[in-house]
This record gives structure tokens, C-alpha cells and sequence, in this order.
């Protein structure tokens, strides 16, 4: 009788080592940082981990432990296996978004009521696009004073308003859609009919995305 061969030893071909893995978590743990608009000496002060561990922690020099993780996650506000959710997929691979599970993430406009959730994020060393689902009640407060790098594209799915772009005022209603420089002055004047749900679009020309001048 032929002997049944022995599944060979050590990690799949294809299995990450190592340092992928910790580079893998770093630029996670920076696109997260990142995308909530705050800076490494704010998530080292929440999570207690110096500003200089986390700098390498980021650029993957290091292979954090699980406490120094669940203490970033912690300080993040995100469950700790997020930061493990591209590990072993390939490059390229497409980002599947279902309803309703979009990160939610911390913006400027979040202390104004604004809820956003993030639709997918870049998995390289600079940001291209952000696109998100902003969410506006009845509750939440006007801020037509949001600048960023780049070109932002807004369409309406839902509700109206009036939203400013430096010296203009645009009426928007739901299939509306409106594209401008970030750079210049801009956000929602008034809310005529909530809930407003809307679409919004950054695109970072050349990957210079500054998080804190992010809406």
C-alpha cells in the first residue's frame, strides 16, 4: 500500500512572515490614526505607549505585543482583530463594504454632529482617496468651515441642504451631486430636510493628504 505523503513542514509559500505582518499592523494602525485626524502624540498619550514606540510601531521596525495593540485599539476605539483584517490577502485585492458596516471614524465635523463612515482606505504609504457616507440629523450643527488637500465630490443620496463653497451657495437635493477644491472654505450652511445622507469623495492628486484639515 503507497504511503500517504506528509503535508510539508513550516508556513504556506504564500503565508506571511514576520516582518510583513508587523508592517501589515503599522500601516494599519497609521491609516486609522490617520483617517480619525489625530496625531501620534494623541493616540500616545490615550494609549499610554510612547510617541516613539508607536512612530516605529507604524513604519513596521517593530513587532508590538498584544498588549501594546489592545492598548492602541483601545485609544483607536476600534475592535482589536481590525488590525488584522488585510494580513495574508493579496495585493490588489478588492475591499467589500456591506451595508451598514462601514468604519466609523472621527472627523472634525464628528463634534458637530456629522457621523462618517469610511467606504474603504488605501493600503499604501499615502492616501489617494477617502471616500466616506456622512451622515447629518436634525441635531447636528452647520460647519461650512471644513479645508483639506485635494478635490472632494459630494453626491445627495437623501434629504437637502445648503452647502458653501467660499463665496458660494449651492442647493442641494437628493441626486444632486457638487465637486470643488478642498482648500477653499466649505461645508453645510443649512439643513432644510434631515436625515441628510450624502456620499463624499477626497481625492489626494498627489497622496499629500493632511488628516488634520479633514472633514
Amino acid at each position: 500500500m503507497a504511503r500517504a505523503k506528509q503535508p510539508p513542514s513550516g508556513p504556506a509559500p504564500d503565508a506571511p512572515g514576520p516582518a510583513s505582518v508587523s508592517r501589515q499592523i503599522g500601516a494599519t494602525v497609521r491609516r486609522l490614526r490617520g483617517s480619525m485626524g489625530l496625531t501620534l502624540g494623541e493616540v500616545a498619550k490615550r494609549s499610554h505607549v510612547s510617541a516613539g514606540m508607536l512612530s516605529r510601531l507604524e513604519n513596521g521596525d517593530v513587532s508590538p505585543s498584544l498588549e501594546t495593540l489592545a492598548a492602541l485599539t483601545a485609544a483607536l476605539g476600534v475592535p482589536l482583530g481590525t488590525l488584522f483584517g488585510d494580513i495574508g490577502k493579496p495585493r490588489g485585492s478588492a475591499q467589500h463594504v456591506p451595508r451598514g458596516e462601514g468604519l466609523e471614524v472621527v472627523r472634525r465635523g464628528t463634534k458637530r454632529g456629522h457621523t462618517y463612515h469610511l467606504l474603504a482606505a488605501d493600503r499604501g504609504p499615502r492616501r489617494v482617496f477617502e471616500p466616506f457616507l456622512v451622515t447629518l440629523n436634525d441635531k447636528s450643527e452647520v460647519f461650512p468651515e471644513f479645508e483639506h488637500p485635494g478635490t472632494e465630490f459630494i453626491y445627495l443620496l437623501e434629504g437637502s441642504l445648503t452647502y458653501r463653497h467660499g463665496d458660494e451657495t449651492h442647493l442641494l437635493k437628493g441626486g444632486d451631486a457638487l465637486t470643488f477644491a478642498g482648500n477653499v472654505p466649505h461645508g453645510p450652511e443649512k439643513l432644510l430636510k434631515t436625515p441628510i445622507r450624502m456620499l463624499s469623495v477626497i481625492i489626494y492628486a498627489d497622496g499629500s493628504a493632511d488628516p488634520a484639515l479633514g472633514n
